[in-house]
C-alpha cells in the first residue's frame, strides 16, 4: 500500500451512518477497516452502573479521542493497533482489545468526529448523513430500547438533556466542514453508490 486513505462518516445520533459505514465495509471487505469513536469513550469502572448511567455521554470529554487520533496515525503508518472495547450496557470499556490491521481505507464513524481538529486534519474524505431530527429519535428508541435494553422512558429523557443539546452544538455545526453530504442515511443508494466508486478509484490508484 502506497498511502492509507482515511474516510470520516459523520452524522446525528441514529441517522444512518453506521448503516453507510458498513455498506463501504462490505463491499470492499478486507481493503477497509471500521473505526467507530464509540469505540472509544472513556471508562469509568470507578463509578457503580446507576452513576455511569446518568453520565453525559454525548460531549466530547466522554471520549478518549486522543487515543483514537493515536491509533489511526499508527495505521496510517501500516502498523496494526489493538482498539477498545465498550459496554453500552455496562457503560464502561471492556478488558478486552480487538486487533485491527492496516488497510489502504480507514472509516472513522462517528457523531462527533468533526468536532476535533486534529481529527478531522487526519481524514482524506468526510461524508455527513443528515436524516430529520424525528426520525432520528425514533430510530434511537427502537435501538437503544431494542438492541441495549434501555427503557422508553431513560432514551427520551437522556435524548432531551443531553443528545439533542450536545447535537446542536457539536454536531450540526460541524457538518459545514463535510465533503460529502448524505440525505436519507443508509437509504441513499444514489449517494452511498457514488461514494463507494470514489473510494474504487483511488484503490485502483494503488
Amino acid at each position: 500500500m502506497k498511502n492509507v486513505i482515511v474516510i470520516g462518516v459523520s452524522g446525528g445520533s441514529a441517522s444512518g451512518k453506521t448503516t453507510v459505514a458498513n455498506r463501504i465495509k462490505d463491499e470492499f471487505k478486507d481493503s477497509v477497516e471500521l473505526l467507530s469513536h464509540d469505540f472509544y469513550y472513556i471508562p469509568h469502572d470507578n463509578l457503580p452502573i446507576e452513576e455511569r448511567a446518568k453520565l453525559n455521554y454525548d460531549h466530547p470529554n466522554a471520549f478518549d479521542t486522543e487515543r483514537m487520533i493515536q491509533d489511526i496515525k499508527t495505521l496510517k503508518q501500516l502498523k496494526p493497533i489493538d482498539r477498545p472495547v465498550y459496554s453500552y450496557k455496562e457503560h464502561t470499556r471492556l478488558a478486552e482489545t480487538v486487533k485491527v490491521n492496516p488497510a489502504k481505507v480507514i472509516i472513522v464513524e462517528g457523531f462527533m468526529i468533526y468536532e476535533n481538529s486534529d481529527l478531522r486534519d487526519l481524514m482524506d474524505i468526510k461524508v455527513f448523513v443528515d436524516t430529520d431530527a424525528d426520525e432520528r429519535l425514533i430510530r434511537r428508541i427502537v435501538r437503544d430500547v431494542n438492541e441495549r435494553g434501555r427503557s422508553l422512558e431513560s432514551v427520551i429523557e437522556q435524548y432531551t438533556n443531553t443528545v439533542k443539546p450536545m447535537h446542536e452544538q457539536f454536531v450540526e455545526p460541524y457538518k459545514k466542514y463535510s465533503d460529502v453530504i448524505i440525505p436519507r442515511g443508509g437509504m441513499n443508494d444514489v449517494a452511498i453508490d457514488m461514494l463507494i466508486h470514489r473510494i474504487k478509484a483511488i484503490l485502483a490508484e494503488d
